[in-house]
């Protein structure tokens, strides 16, 4: 009897030992397996959800079947309680291990809005309404007023945000990527504005970014434009009309339809620069961070003159009847 109850026990024992084993190397098999899935999937994990809450949207969508183990994997690494709020991209492959590492690293998926050099207010407008992440929580009524809405000093908003592609998760404001934007501007132009040449016609790194915004708008070629620049900043230090067509069309606005007239050049705007000496109020447009270099580093030379020679370059001229042969010949003939 005495050996049937010790050969019972052995036996108990080595059964525990082969479940445990098997349970054991079924766990370690688990780590290292993949979820089933075949397509990237997104999970969003809400501020506040608890582990459990994760878990069980996993089972939901089908790409766990055994929870238990992830539960136990969770709280053996200590990461059941380090999770992030935010939305997670899943990749086909991904196993429980890299799971964990993930909602625990915060690396939420990040979606991108690009602002365009040469852009106008209006067009920055347009592309974060319709954006379908950005949360929307700015007034555009009142355009002029948007800068105060982020929290700046009463100005213009035109020309004062960066282009860039930005990257940003979801539940990003409106409010915060402009604010970014104008951050990076103001550090960019900072950079720039400390490594200027000398004697620019210049009070204010705002005034350079105001001429950065025309020679964006005026540029074909990138390799034009610390030409371009010393032609501006030549006819500003004596005095000259700055004459560009980019301000003319931003004075006509809504109106512009694609041909500057005779009647258009005499329109009665602060930014015509056909009509007043100077620069503009305000920027006319984004200007990049080589239209800004270019500004603050204008090409020597005598040119005084320009004009669209029709394939994106444009004819220099020293002298007003050079510039009216250069018409003449690129632009009058074309016409």
């Amino acid at each position: 009897m005495k050996r049937k109850l010790l050969f019972s026990a052995a036996t108990l024992v080595l059964l525990v030992g082969v479940v445990i084993a098997y349970f054991y190397i079924d766990y370690q098999d688990f780590k290292l397996t993949p979820l089933d899935m075949t397509q990237p999937e997104i999970i969003q994990v809400n501020s506040g959800a608890t582990f459990d809450d994760v878990k069980a949207d996993l089972v939901a969508r089908g790409l766990l079947q055994k929870p238990h183990y992830l539960k136990f994997l969770a709280r053996e690494t200590g990461q059941a309680t380090r999770i992030k709020s935010g939305e997670y991209r899943l990749e086909p492959g991904i196993t429980p291990t890299s799971l964990l590492d993930l909602l625990v690293s915060g690396k939420v998926v990040q979606y991108t809005l690009t602002l365009v050099e040469g852009w106008h207010l209006r067009e920055i407008i347009a592309a974060i309404e319709n954006d379908p992440i950005l949360v929307k929580v700015l007034d555009y009524s009142q355009p002029g007023q948007l800068m105060q809405q982020l929290g700046y000093a009463a100005q213009s908003p035109e020309g004062l945000f960066f282009p860039d592609t930005y990257l940003f998760p979801r539940g990003t404001t409106d409010k915060a990527f402009l604010q970014r934007a104008h951050e990076r501007l103001q550090t960019v132009l900072q950079q720039e504005w400390e490594q200027r040449a000398e004697n620019l016609p210049y009070k204010t790194a705002y005034e350079a970014l105001i001429m950065a915004s025309i020679i964006e708008k005026e540029t074909g070629l990138a390799s034009e434009r610390e030409t371009i620049a010393g032609v501006f900043v030549r006819r500003l230090q004596k005095g000259m009309k700055l004459q560009t067509d980019p301000t003319v069309i931003y004075a006509m606005g809504e109106q512009f339809d694609g041909n500057i007239r005779k009647k258009d050049l005499n329109i009665d705007s602060p930014h015509n620069t056909y009509r007043y000496r100077g620069l503009p109020p305000t920027p006319i447009a984004l200007a990049g961070r080589e239209a800004i270099h270019a500004a603050l580093h204008p090409e020597p030379g005598k040119a005084l003159y320009f004009v669209a020679k029709g394939n994106g370059a444009h004819y220099f001229s020293e002298t007003l009847e050079e510039h009216n042969r250069a018409v003449a010949k690129y632009q009058l003939k074309r016409n």
